[in-house]
């Protein structure tokens, strides 16, 4: 069961996120939960793997945007990253920080 100690472990800054959802710890955590459940499911890996880089950027953007304002911070800064390269669509290898995406969403899951 995800709980605030355990983003705290994790290295999340549950002030800040839960600052964002107006100190609601129950909104905070459903929010956490939906977030990793887009995480999971989303097709950034297929993007990158196609070459799609416009794809890419846009679903990376908008996972930055809900990792970034739960203040998963493990997770934000691969993300954030990523997002930022991508930006400028250049063809190179992202597969190391898509695994590190991976790796930190694998590790939040387990939380739940």
């Amino acid at each position: 069961m995800l709980t605030i100690e355990k983003l705290k472990e994790y290295g999340a800054d549950v002030e800040k996120g839960l600052s964002r959802c107006a100190n609601n710890e129950a909104l905070y955590l459903r929010l956490v939960r939906l977030c990793v459940g887009e995480l999971s499911s989303c097709a950034l890996g297929d993007a990158l793997k196609a070459g799609d880089l416009e794809k890419a950027f846009d679903i990376a953007h908008k996972l930055k945007g809900g990792v970034s304002n739960l203040a998963l911070t493990p997770l934000s800064a691969p993300i954030l990253e990523l997002t930022e390269r991508l930006r400028a669509k250049t063809p190179e290898n992202y597969e190391p920080l898509y695994n590190e995406i991976v790796k930190e969403t694998a590790v939040l899951s387990a939380l739940l």
